[in-house]
């Protein structure tokens, strides 16, 4: 019966909203978490976030711009800094666990950070999906030898619509810092530092 729901749904959004979007299955996954007896030698002394001019970017007010980045809640300007600064912002904090003695750079290259729009976020309710993917590689900060990765990513995370994000906002929650706090859990658990943030879920979302 839920799925039969869900299915009626989905055809509702595309044909009112010619979505291309359906429900899927999504999943935050990576292949190999660093062992932890590997990473307690380690400290995080520099993050560099490398977003691809080749990637996309929308300013479509729609509820499926087809783009790899979205991204709306900064003040217009360079979408790509802008999502650079967040998985970085949250690497450094996914990583303040490590206090070991070797310095070592996360080098992460950005393929994909499609968050909902401000028109998906007001019109869904129970659907979305914030989607981001990226490679992340350890490599030691005095000589460049390779210690991890690189490493696929995807960190989806279910994203708040409707009565749902109009209560979280008003808790002080954002797209920004919901996404954020999943990016920091999913860099501690790829790195041995936090618990494994591994799972999929099935969504209306593309």
């Amino acid at each position: 019966m839920l799925s039969r729901l869900g299915a009626l749904l989905a055809f509702f959004l595309f044909a009112t909203f010619g979505l291309s979007a359906c429900v899927s299955s999504f999943q935050t996954n990576y292949g190999h978490a660093v062992p932890a007896e590997t990473s307690r030698l380690w400290h995080v002394s520099d993050v560099k976030v490398d977003v691809p001019k080749t990637l996309t970017v929308s300013e479509q007010k729609s509820i499926f711009p087809f783009a790899d980045i979205v991204w709306r809640e900064d003040p217009p300007g360079d979408r790509r800094q802008q999502v650079g600064k967040i998985i970085a912002d949250a690497a450094r904090k996914g990583a303040a666990g490590l206090h070991g003695s070797r310095p070592v750079r996360l080098d992460i290259v950005v393929s994909r950070f499609h968050a909902l729009t401000f028109e998906a976020e007001a019109k869904l309710s129970r659907s979305g999906v914030h989607n981001i993917d990226f490679t992340v590689t350890v490599v030691d900060a005095r000589t460049g030898e390779v210690l991890a990765g690189p490493e696929a990513v995807e960190a989806a995370l279910p994203a708040l619509a409707g009565t749902e994000m109009i209560e979280a906002r008003l808790r002080g929650e954002s797209q920004k810092s919901q996404i954020s706090d999943h990016l920091v859990k999913v860099f501690a658990g790829w790195l041995g530092v936090g618990p494994d943030p591994r799972e999929k879920f099935t969504r209306l979302g593309g």
